[in-house]
């Protein structure tokens, strides 16, 4: 299991920033990763990159305005994520933490470089609706 951590703080309220990343039906107009999302239920939504490639995510723990949690699934790994939200007044602290498995051997050696790019691309992201 490959692990990646980032942290960042979000120049923005905590409740703004919160409601800003849980809005999966928007992903796709700050996203610039992805495509699409689609949304199955409260409990799951399917992101797919630019490619069409799909990602099923499964929300696990919900602590509104604190903590986030979901499950992710595709054909090359299987994995968790955590999102830890912490108040500091006119900013908000973001700490994602993602736990992956690569499904193919093959694929084992790039996971963390792979891992790291995609927190910062979401980072960045994240960022340019709030700066």
């Amino acid at each position: 299991m490959t692990t990646s951590n980032i942290k960042a703080l979000i120049p923005s309220e905590l409740r703004k920033v919160w409601e800003f990343i849980l809005d999966i039906e928007n992903y796709d107009a700050w996203r610039s990763d992805l495509s699409k999302t689609e949304v199955v239920s409260d409990k799951q939504f399917i992101e797919y990159t630019k490619d069409g490639y799909p990602t099923t995510f499964t929300v696990t723990l919900v602590e509104p305005y604190r903590r986030w949690e979901f499950d992710m699934q595709n054909s090359n790994m299987s994995g968790h994520w955590i999102g830890v939200f912490t108040d500091k007044g006119n900013e908000t602290e973001i700490d994602f933490t993602e736990c992956v498995e690569a499904k193919k051997m093959l694929m084992k050696p790039f996971v963390k470089s792979y891992l790291k790019k995609q927190q910062a691309q979401f980072v960045a992201d994240i960022m340019k609706n709030f700066s």
